[in-house]
């Protein structure tokens, strides 16, 4: 896997993850990014269930100040922290490791809040999706504007969202649902 643009542009990615994580493919990360087009200056993102980091990584590349890295499995951490690395990106980023609901309230507790937020949970893990966005919006995690993106196999319903308006919804193959989300707040 490689890093599709930016700074980091071509640079190969470590994708040696545990076995019950897959790493999000090169065409739906461009697929996002296409639809983000330009990072915001001066911005933050969330990777929430990072797996190897390799979208976390794709926007610090774009130009954000700084990603966290949440991810709960010993070898997929030893992997982020490897293309953090290797990327030479360690001053744009953190790393937290453990289950996603304890990294959220540690994260709380430094007071970030970010502008985009990517939540790709398990895929059986369908209640991860409605807990993280409640977790996100509960603790006040997410900037005005901020857009949440949500990579499912599942088709997902509006009850998932919450309070975040729906922007725009793609697929991909059969079963790749990319949602795109909005923390609008006016």
């Amino acid at each position: 896997m490689k890093v599709i643009s930016g700074k980091m542009r071509g640079m190969n990615l470590n994708t040696d993850l545990d076995r019950f994580t897959r790493p999000t493919e090169g065409k739906i990360k461009e697929a996002i990014f296409s639809v983000i087009f330009q990072v915001k200056p001066n911005s933050k993102a969330l990777d929430l269930f990072a797996g190897s980091g390799a979208v976390g990584i794709e926007f610090i590349s774009r130009g954000c100040d700084l990603v966290v890295f949440s991810e709960a499995s010993n070898d997929n951490i030893k992997c982020i922290n490897e293309n953090i690395e290797h990327t030479k990106s360690q001053e744009f980023a953190k790393v937290f490791k453990g289950d996603f609901k304890k990294n959220l309230l540690n994260i709380r507790r430094q007071g970030l809040k970010f502008d985009y937020v990517f939540i790709d949970p398990p895929y059986e893990r369908l209640n991860y999706y409605k807990e993280s966005i409640q977790m996100l919006i509960d603790n006040d995690l997410l900037n005005d504007d901020c857009l949440v993106i949500l990579e499912s196999e599942k088709e997902l319903s509006d009850e998932y969202f919450k309070n975040l308006k729906l922007e725009k919804q793609k697929q991909y193959g059969k079963n790749k649902n990319i949602y795109f989300l909005r923390n609008d707040n006016e």
